[in-house]
C-alpha cells in the first residue's frame, strides 16, 4: 500500500464547522476501542506551535480531519474521547498543542515509545508500519506549512493514513510487548508520558540563539539579546518563524560586528533575511539599546548544569570513574533486555547520581536517589542494583563501551 491516494478512494475533507464538527463527534461516540490521533502544526513556518489540523480515528465511526482554527472549541470531542485510550506516535510531540484546544487524554499508547521499548530498529511511524504491517508510508508532507489553506488534496490523504493504521499498529505492538514480557514497562512509560509536565519557559531564552557563547559577556553580547528580543517581537506580532526573518547566523553576525550607524549595518552582507532590510530600523534600534545600555549581560548563566562528562577525569576523578563503570554495566542490562540505553535510564539522571551518590551507599539510598529524579519503578528495579555494584567497586570499564551523550 502507498500513502498516494487510490482512484477509488473518496476525496478527504476538512471539518471547518461547528454543524459538520458535532455530527462528527457523534459518529465517534458510536466507535469502538481506542482512538487514534494526531495534529499537524507549521514548525518552521509560524511562530505558534498551534495545531492546524487534527486528524482522529475510530473504529466503526471512521477518521475525521479537523480544522481547529475554524472551530476552536473542541469540549464536546473531549467529552466523547476524553476517557478513552488515545493513540499517538511520539505523543510528547503533540499534547502540547492538543491541550491548547481542549484535548487532554488519560491513557495513551505510544507506537513511537513502544518501539523503543521493543528494540525496534527504526521508530519513525512509517519504518514500523512498514515493518510490522507490511505497509509503506510515504512521509513527503511531515515538514509542509500546514497553516495553509485550502490544504491540498494529497496533504490531507497524507494526515488521514497517518492515523487509520494506528489502531492497528497498537495492536500488533501490544501482543509484541505481550510477549516480550514489556507490558508493565510500558504502562508506566506511557504514564509518564501523559503526566510529564510542560516546560517553563526560560527565563534568558535569547540564550538559545545558535553561536552565542563565541560573544565575549560585553556590548556585543547586549547586541545579541537586543537583536533577539527584537527579532522575536516581530516574529510574534506576525505569526511568522524567527529564523525566516532573519537567520540567528545573521544575528550574530550583527552583533559580533556593533555597526555605529544604520548605514553600517545595511552595509553587512552576512545581515541577511527576508526582513533584514524591510525592518531595518527595527534592527538598528536594537543596536543602538545595546550600545548604551547599562544592563550589560554576563556570559556565565546559573544553572545546576553538571559539566560536560569529557571533563570529569579532570574536575572529578572519582565521579568519572563512577559513571564510566555504571555506563558499561547499563549497557549490558541495555541489550539483555534490547531496550535503548537513553530509555532504560535517562543519561541525566546517571550523571547526576555518579557525580553526587547518595549516602551511604545502600540499593534504597540509590533507588530513593533514582526516584526522586524521576525514574520510573521499573527503570529502577533494572538499573539500581547495577549502578549499586558500579559504585561500591569500580573498575576500569571496557573502552568500547559508548560514551553517554553529553
Amino acid at each position: 500500500m502507498s500513502k498516494e491516494p487510490q482512484n477509488e478512494t473518496p476525496a478527504r475533507t476538512v471539518i471547518a464547522t461547528v454543524d459538520d464538527f458535532h455530527d462528527a463527534v457523534e459518529a465517534i461516540a458510536l466507535g469502538e476501542g481506542p482512538v487514534a490521533v494526531d495534529a499537524e502544526r507549521a514548525s518552521g513556518f509560524r511562530y505558534s506551535q498551534r495545531a492546524y489540523l487534527i486528524q482522529v480515528f475510530r473504529r466503526g465511526a471512521g477518521s475525521f480531519l479537523f480544522d481547529p482554527p475554524a472551530i476552536e472549541e473542541f469540549a464536546p470531542l473531549q467529552s466523547v474521547i476524553g476517557d478513552v485510550e488515545w493513540v499517538l506516535h511520539a505523543a510528547s510531540q503533540d499534547l502540547a498543542c492538543l491541550r491548547e484546544v481542549g484535548l487532554d487524554p488519560t491513557t495513551v499508547f505510544d507506537t513511537e515509545l513502544a518501539a523503543r521499548l521493543l528494540g525496534l530498529p527504526r521508530v519513525g511511524l512509517g519504518a514500523v508500519v512498514e515493518e510490522l504491517l507490511g505497509i509503506h508510508l510515504a512521509k513527503e508532507h511531515s515538514a509542509a506549512d500546514w497553516s495553509t489553506r485550502p490544504l491540498p488534496a494529497s496533504w490531507l490523504e497524507y494526515a488521514a493514513l497517518d492515523v487509520e493504521l494506528l489502531v492497528d499498529l497498537r495492536d500488533a505492538m501490544a501482543e509484541l510487548l505481550r510477549q516480550q514480557g514489556k507490558e508493565q514497562v510500558a504502562a508506566e512509560e506511557f504514564a509518564a508520558v501523559v503526566a510529564k509536565e510542560e516546560k517553563q519557559p526560560l527565563a534568558e531564552p535569547w540564550r538559545r540563539l545558535s553561536g552565542i557563547t563565541s560573544l565575549r559577556p560585553d556590548r556585543h553580547l547586549a547586541a545579541a539579546r537586543e537583536l533577539w528580543l527584537a527579532r522575536d517581537d516581530l516574529a510574534r506580532s506576525t505569526d511568522t518563524a524567527p529564523g525566516r526573518l532573519v537567520p540567528d547566523a545573521s544575528l550574530l553576525v550583527a552583533a559580533k560586528a556593533l555597526p555605529t550607524s544604520r548605514r553600517e549595518l545595511a552595509s553587512l552582507k552576512a545581515f541577511s533575511g527576508r526582513a533584514s532590510r524591510t525592518e531595518i530600523d527595527r534592527w538598528w534600534a536594537a543596536i543602538e539599546r545595546a550600545r548604551t545600555t547599562d544592563d550589560i549581560p554576563t556570559q556565565k548563566r546559573a544553572t545546576d548544569t553538571l559539566p560536560p562528562p569529557r571533563s570529569w577525569s579532570d574536575r572529578n576523578p572519582e565521579a568519572d570513574a563512577r559513571l564510566k563503570t555504571a555506563r558499561a554495566a547499563l549497557t549490558a542490562v541495555s541489550e539483555e533486555h534490547s531496550i535503548p540505553l537513553e530509555n532504560l535510564l535517562t543519561p541525566d539522571f546517571l550523571r547526576r547520581v555518579a557525580w553526587n551518590p547518595p549516602s551511604p551507599l545502600t540499593l534504597e539510598t540509590v533507588s530513593d536517589a533514582l526516584a526522586e529524579l524521576g525514574a520510573r519503578p521499573w527503570q529502577i528495579g533494572l538499573t539500581a542494583q547495577p549502578i549499586l555494584d558500579s559504585f561500591v567497586e569500580p573498575h576500569q570499564p571496557d573502552e568500547t563501551a559508548p560514551e553517554a551523550a553529553s
